[in-house]
């Protein structure tokens, strides 16, 4: 095994970097999900939208977010991209899950069903991984 494929094969635990590039992408899909909120806000402040597409904007924000994120994490790592894209955007459901949990008693902040939520932040993130 050469150089190149070692250090290719380092984790986590093998290199705390690993973490902190890890939590730096996914402060960035918060970043990006607040900038969104805030757009989607001032869209609704502006123009009478219904449910339906204040819902559709959410979703899309969940995408672009975890898409984004990862996207640019798999262009720095360069190794196990879709790994790496599928953790942020798994990590990225956990914490809007238990935010959502705790300001609400409940997940109703997430949409009607809440398996489809985690299925899409864990998936525009392992895309994002893989397009990178």
């Amino acid at each position: 095994m050469n150089h190149q494929q070692q250090k290719v094969r380092m984790s986590i635990k093998n290199n705390p970097a690993n973490l902190i590039i890890f939590l730096l992408f996914l402060l960035i899909a918060y970043l990006v999900t607040t900038v969104g909120l805030l757009v989607l806000a001032f869209l609704l402040y502006k123009f009478s939208m219904t449910e339906s597409a204040v819902n559709i904007g959410i979703i899309l924000i969940y995408i672009a977010a975890t898409f984004l994120s990862s996207f640019i994490c798999g262009k720095k790592v360069k190794a196990r991209k879709f790994l790496w894209g599928l953790g942020i955007g798994a990590v990225y459901f956990v914490i809007l899950f238990l935010l959502s949990f705790l300001m609400n008693g409940e997940a109703a902040g997430l949409g009607t069903n809440v398996f489809t939520t985690m299925l899409i932040c864990t998936g525009s993130g392992m895309l994002g991984g893989m397009l990178a």
